[in-house]
């Protein structure tokens, strides 16, 4: 099987109100009739409504630049057999970027000591809150080294020092879509509530020290940069509908 992943985009700000559209037509019609056909094995979907705008993006775009509003993520066999898909996203009248992606599962509900396992049916809002994330390789750094930092340095360390519930890594294997925005990863990270999105001191495991924020957010910063070209990322609150798993 192969992971095929839509980024709907929009300029920034997003608004939660068209958020609240699309997740509607996902919900009641778009989803359940991309179920009905049998093409599609798995499929869920993050958008950035009103749910998840209690939570600011902990890395704001400017106005104007194109950020993720949705993004839905459907495991197909051959993801040259996708015209369902390719219908379903364009029927919202935006903009968006189609990917095939390798997908890490780095950590999933239950994994870890800050959310509980999975316990919601198909369909149901997940509790809390995912940052959803497009980034690029930092410019002039070899793919060996960018995937060393990010998956070898980035990616463990910063699960020591946030308290993260999921961690699910999308690299772009290939640009599917004519005129997909250039991005090399799509990196979503589910939270146990806004709250920690929008405190410094929870969203770090601080322990409630303040003297501890500044070297972890230092120390965050300085393996980011060795993974992302922080200019061109582009991060989203959103809510996660799990509507069918494998």
């Amino acid at each position: 099987m192969e992971k095929v992943l839509y980024v709907v985009e929009v300029p920034s700000p997003p608004n939660p109100t068209g958020g609240d559209q699309v997740r509607s037509r996902l919900l009641d019609d778009l989803g359940p009739g991309l179920l009905g056909t049998g093409a599609v094995r798995a499929l869920s979907f993050a958008v950035h409504d009103t749910d998840a705008a209690a939570a600011p993006s902990p890395a704001p775009s400017a106005d104007g630049v194109l950020v993720p509003l949705a993004v839905v993520s459907a495991w197909v066999d051959n993801y040259q057999r996708r015209e369902s898909l390719d219908e379903a996203v364009a029927s919202f009248g935006l903009a968006s970027s189609a990917y095939l992606v390798a997908e890490s599962l780095v950590e999933d509900y239950g994994t870890t000591p800050h959310g509980e396992r999975r316990d919601w049916p198909d369909g149901e809002r997940s509790p809390g809150v995912l940052t959803v994330a497009a980034l690029n390789r930092p410019a002039g750094m070899d793919e060996a080294t960018w995937l060393h930092n990010w998956h070898e340095i980035q990616s463990p360390r910063s699960l020591e020092l946030q308290p993260r519930c999921r961690y699910v890594r999308n690299r772009v294997v290939q640009r599917l879509s004519p005129g997909a925005t250039d991005v090399d990863g799509i990196v979503e990270e589910a939270w146990a509530s806004p709250a920690v999105v929008a405190d410094p001191m929870q969203f770090f495991l601080t322990g409630g020290d303040p003297d501890r924020l500044g070297p972890m957010v230092t120390e965050m910063l300085t393996n980011v940069e060795g993974a992302l070209d922080l200019a061109r990322l582009r991060s989203t609150t959103m809510s996660e509908y799990l509507l069918r798993t494998l």
